[in-house]
């Protein structure tokens, strides 16, 4: 089975690989989406795969509270913080305290979104 929850973080940053004339390349704002999906078995004591309060703790100590209202491209590891290089960093950060942790979206904006699911776990 698999559960998710979605978190909201609101950063900034800008694309310091771009050329100069990308729009991006200047520092703006985000509203990112971002879903977390565990995988696993219901427990049958509990009848959860995994506490959504569990999720939530883990997420809030090892992502929100390092990036939501910050400059992302200040957060060591985000110095080029595309979404996908986001995505990836907050797997990276949550993989090894997130028990079955499956997959990740992060969205910027309705319409756009980046997924990571690696096919393997794999050391870093």
């Amino acid at each position: 089975m698999i559960v998710y929850r979605s978190f909201r973080i609101h950063a900034s940053r800008f694309l310091p690989n771009l050329k100069d004339d990308h729009i991006c390349k200047r520092m703006h704002g985000h509203t990112f989406n971002i879903k977390v999906y565990v995988k696993g078995e219901i427990n049958q004591s509990d009848g959860f795969v995994i506490d959504f309060y569990d999720i939530d703790s883990i997420f809030n100590a090892r992502i929100h509270s390092l990036i939501d209202h910050k400059i992302l491209n200040e957060v060591k590891g985000l110095e080029n913080p595309t979404s996908e290089n986001l995505c990836k960093w907050i797997w990276i950060n949550l993989e090894n305290h997130l028990e079955g942790l499956y997959r990740l979206e992060v969205s910027e904006d309705f319409g756009t979104g980046i997924i990571y699911q690696p096919n393997e776990k794999r050391s870093h």
